[in-house]
């Protein structure tokens, strides 16, 4: 639709009142936000930050007010461009997240900023899941997992979100909400939006009545939602019920945010069967695979799940860490079926295995069929089939886009439907991977033309034309589960036919008859929507480049709710290398260029926590934190630079420096008050960079470590952390601790007779961590280390090396890796876990305690370190709050960019409000991290120390 600057300008400027510094509307936020996982680039002309439902409602008044559209996005992992938008993006997620479960645990009311596995994970203790299982779970949001009714792997049609939903609260375009719940109060339930929307209702039920009377169309809609579909409305909302609540309970469903905003939904929850057993099936050929898959779709009641994989997918998924074994003999043309079965007990799944197993003998495959019930071989097939998407597109060609199509067929139309696919392929000259839903007919393919070739997008065009006759003629479904978008908009009439495409165009106007709410998405006058737009790739780095952009790593990175995602970091250094290596600019691209890289630095790198958790999510482990470690320096200069390297020579005076400067602020603060100083600090760094002082911040300490001999078997090397050789830990009661941190671990060590021996000249030493913006200084105080503790470790084989801090231990334990002695670093949690608990006796405390394993730990996948030792001190609840997987704390960060950390931390710090207000005897937290420590201590009640002073407690 055509909005004139005017609009854009009164809206903006009045919203800007209303929502502060929630509306972005500098062109580097406005680019970052534009994107999403499809293949198109939109910018939009301001993007709002929506906190709540009065934030949707005021929106959607200044819609109207000045004819402005909007587009609602959670999580924008959505393939077809319906989360796009070139008008007003509001996005609805991070403060959107409540969670609750019917008394009955029957049902689960779900906010739309809810990512589906935190749902899964809420219900997970009652053999409950919700029924949309979509491949993205881990990062879709319900919010988009309704709109676009998603499906997934083992849900099939029967338990999708239109078969599983039991109420929706939304908000229509004039602002009203209807909530179809039964707890939902009167000025909201159906009946009062039935009194004071009579024309609506009626003009919806005059609708169904229509469609009634023509046979042939209810026909048609039968049979065209006997199979996955997303084209288009849920029209068979309008045949399936009689009753208005139940078709408005559905009609919203799959409409991808064109019709209202959906602000919360209540899916039914069904059963999550304990014993699963999996297959991974390999066949000479896809065409062999998809002939096992009929015989398996008739086994519907038995088969849970049936996913089918060609060899391109096999082919990027042997590289993924924990792939399983039998990719390594992949040979090429084959294909894999992925065949899981579940059942409520052991036996009645033995019984299943036994007669798949007879059903599968009919078809030969390549490897013996064997079902495991290792679940983590079950999690590892899984992960395969998951990370498909992103590992095909990660080798597409240099400058191609990612297209992924997404149809269904019914199972009788399958093999021919494949078989379709791959002569269209060579047809138009594109080489594709094959995957989807094999039970229910579900295909999705990859193919990766070259858009910015005027020729090749040409092509692309006439393939995606011929695609939608083929699965037209053969009675199918032209998007199954990834949504309408704009992908195929301009095909709804071609595969639905005019009077049920009259049908969809009625429904659109009788819920926003004003054509603002998403506008060319499902419903298009524009023909060619779907070739317009294309994101336009270019050459970057190699450890970015196979990224898509599918926003896999958003939910990891502590600045996602303060400046920028990893995806949003990529694809603006993308633009910026593009715009530079143009041989041309307009002035308006001139602008653009200057507009990126001046936030750029800002936004991307200084409040980049470059803890690398993004890598930990993303399926070709992408470490976007390599864009601030490998730029920031540049931004060093020499006198910088000159510093830190005399300083790195010179480490036990800057260690005294650094106690110095601590002990100077404690001073200060003591004088002025500590959260008066933290208050002043906290302004100071704002305008002119002076670090923050917390009012947590420890004081500073010099302790004297001298090595114990404790009449051991064992010897431990104790590389205590510069840190933590300046700094003191605090005790439950909030003062400093008596012991230190160095003095609690040998504490412990001396009950479990462990010797521990400090390195000569600790003083000097540094793992190189607090150089990290200056690589040359790094290299040399990591090498220092690496040198000195591994001739310490290989005089004597009894001997370990651990580390106080999880930070520096994983730089450690990878600056070992491939070495002598690597076997034998640890950081603290690991080897007090491993060698010392076994040694101790533990007097368990009753003690709710609350633990935070630092990201780190996570990365080096020992995390669970600290939930373990907890779990042996003490009976009490052991409370963790898994949404945070970092604190943005980041060494110095926490001191030179203080919101980062309030931003990072801001769900569990009100995570741990409302668990005190709930339980008054929870007063303490443990870690492993002395720096994030502060940051905890600053932003929670509780008091958190490290770990070793709960086990020193416990210990005897």
């Amino acid at each position: 639709m055509t909005t004139h600057n005017d609009n854009y300008k009164g809206f903006i400027q009045k919203a800007s009142t209303i929502f502060e510094n929630r509306i972005y509307t500098d062109y580097l936020r406005r680019f970052a936000y534009g994107t999403d996982a499809s293949c198109y680039r939109y910018i939009p002309k301001a993007v709002i930050i929506a906190n709540d439902e009065e934030d949707i409602k005021k929106i959607l008044s200044l819609s109207h007010e000045f004819n402005v559209a909007l587009t609602f996005r959670a999580a924008g992992t959505s393939l077809s461009g319906q989360a796009s938008s070139e008008s007003i993006l509001v996005i609805a997620s991070h403060r959107w997240q409540d969670i609750e479960l019917a008394d009955d645990k029957s049902s689960i009311f779900l906010q739309c900023g809810v990512i589906g596995s935190m749902a899964n994970a809420v219900l997970k203790p009652y053999g409950k899941k919700i029924g949309p299982d979509p491949a993205t779970i881990n990062h879709a949001m319900i919010g988009g997992i309704f709109n676009n009714n998603s499906s997934g792997m083992c849900c099939g049609v029967k338990q999708n979100s239109y078969n599983t939903i039991k109420s929706v609260r939304v908000i229509l375009s004039d602002g009203s909400v209807l909530d179809t719940s039964d707890r939902a109060c009167e000025s909201e339930n159906l009946a009062t939006f039935i009194k004071n929307h009579e024309p609506l209702v009626t003009r919806l039920l005059n609708l169904r009545e229509a469609i009634f009377q023509d046979r042939e169309l209810v026909a048609l809609i039968k049979r065209k939602y006997a199979i996955k579909n997303t084209t288009g409305y849920a029209i068979n909302s309008l045949i399936d019920f009689a009753d208005i609540k139940d078709i408005l309970n559905h009609i919203f469903i799959g409409s991808e945010g064109t019709l209202a905003f959906t602000s919360k939904v209540e899916y039914e929850c069904v059963d999550d069967h304990p014993c699963k057993a999996c297959a991974l099936i390999f066949y000479k050929d896809i065409l062999q695979a998809s002939y096992a898959v009929a015989s398996l779709s008739a086994n519907q009641s038995i088969v849970a799940s049936a996913e089918i994989m060609d060899y391109q997918c096999l082919l990027s998924a042997s590289s993924v860490q924990g792939a399983p074994a039998s990719l390594a003999y992949l040979q090429e043309g084959q294909c894999a079926l992925l065949v899981q079965l579940e059942d409520i007990d052991e036996a009645a799944l033995d019984l299943k295995i036994s007669y798949i197993n007879q059903i599968l003998a009919d078809f030969e495959s390549v490897n013996e069929i064997v079902f495991s019930k290792d679940s983590q071989e079950i999690e590892d097939n899984w992960k395969i089939r998951k990370s498909i998407l992103p590992l095909c597109a990660s080798l597409r060609p240099s400058g191609s886009t990612v297209i992924t199509e997404d149809i269904c067929f019914d199972i009788d139309n399958f093999t021919a439907g494949i078989n379709d696919i791959i002569k269209l392929f060579e047809i138009y000259n594109f080489k594709g991977s094959v995957f989807g839903h094999a039970l229910a007919g579900n295909v999705h393919f990859i193919i990766t033309p070259n858009l910015n070739d005027e020729n090749e997008a040409h092509r692309f065009g006439a393939f995606m034309e011929a695609m939608v006759n083929m699965v037209s003629e053969r009675g199918g479904s032209s998007k199954a589960e990834h949504g309408t978008g704009r992908m195929v908009a301009p095909f709804v009439e071609k595969e639905w036919g005019a009077k049920a495409y009259a049908v969809n165009k009625e429904i659109k106007a009788i819920f926003d008859p004003k054509n603002l709410i998403n506008p060319d998405v499902i419903i298009s006058d524009d023909p060619k929507i779907h070739v317009k737009n294309f994101k336009q790739s270019c050459t970057v780095d190699d450890f970015i480049d196979a990224c898509m952009e599918c926003g896999f790593c958003e939910k990891a990175c502590p600045s996602r709710e303060f400046t920028l995602t990893p995806r949003q970091r990529i694809t603006v250094r993308r633009e910026i290398i593009r715009l530079e290596s143009m041989n041309f600019r307009t002035k308006e691209q001139d602008l653009e260029l200057s507009e990126l890289k001046k936030g750029y630095k800002f936004y991307a790198l200084d409040t980049c926590a470059t803890c690398s958790m993004c890598s930990t999510l993303c399926p070709l482990e992408i470490d976007t934190a390599k864009i601030a470690k490998k730029l920031l320096p540049a931004y060093k200069g020499p006198f910088k630079k000159y510093i830190a390297s005399k300083s790195a020579d010179n480490f036990a005076t800057t260690l005294s420096m650094a106690r110095l400067s601590i002990n100077t602020a404690k001073a200060a603060s003591f004088v002025v008050g500590g959260k008066r100083f933290g208050s002043i600090t906290r302004g100071l760094n704002a305008k002119l960079s002076i670090p923050f002082v917390p009012e947590s911040m420890p004081s500073a300490h010099n302790p004297v470590l001298k090595s114990k001999d404790n009449g051991g078997d064992l010897k431990v090397i104790y590389f205590s952390s510069c840190i933590n050789r300046v700094i003191k830990a605090r005790a439950a009661n909030g003062n400093e601790q008596e012991k230190t941190l160095q003095m609690a671990f040998e504490s412990v060590c001396k009950k479990a007779k462990v010797d521990v021996i400090y390195p000569t000249d600790l003083k000097h030493l540094c793992c190189g961590k607090a150089y990290k913006d200056y690589p040359k200084a790094a290299e040399k105080k990591k090498h220092e280390l690496f040198v000195k503790l591994q001739s310490m470790l290989l005089e004597d084989e009894n001997t370990c090396v651990i580390c106080d801090h999880s930070a520096c231990s994983y730089d450690l334990i990878n600056e070992f890796k491939g070495h002598m002695g690597a076997d034998r670093v640890f950081d603290m949690p690991v080897f007090v876990e491993k060698y010392l608990l076994p040694r101790l006796d533990i007097v368990k405390s009753s003690e709710n305690v609350a633990i935070y394993p630092v990201c780190s730990t996570y990365k080096g996948k020992w995390s669970e370190s600290l939930f373990n030792i907890a779990r042996a001190c003490t009976d009490g609840q052991v409370l963790k709050h898994e949404g945070t997987m970092c604190c943005g704390f980041a060494g110095d960060k926490g001191f030179s960019c203080p919101d980062l950390n309030t931003s990072a931390l801001k769900n569990l710090s009100a995570y741990y409000k409302k668990s005190c207000a709930a339980d008054s005897s929870l007063k303490r937290g443990f870690s492993s991290a002395s720096t994030c420590e502060i940051g905890l201590n600053d932003k929670t009640t509780l008091v958190w120390s490290h770990i070793i002073s709960l086990v020193d407690e416990c210990s005897h």
